[in-house]
């Protein structure tokens, strides 16, 4: 029997803890790409490179947080 591996995903928790409405369009599309809706909503994302530069346009709108 061959043991299946199970793979261990870093995951990232995003909280937006700005409002969006005096930024750039392309800033709330990001926002909204990382599945945030309202103030202090929280999004738990897989760690990767698309996700870490959507969180690094925007970071002076979230607090991100690393979570195992």
């Amino acid at each position: 029997m061959a043991k299946t591996k199970k793979s261990e995903h870093k995951t990232v928790r995003v909280r937006l803890v700005k409002s969006t409405n005096s930024c750039q369009e392309r800033h709330r599309l990001s926002v909204k790409a990382l599945g945030l809706r309202k103030l202090n909503s929280v999004s738990e994302l897989k760690d990767s490179p698309s996700v870490r530069g959507l969180i690094n346009q925007v970071s002076y709108l979230v607090r991100v947080e690393e979570s195992a």
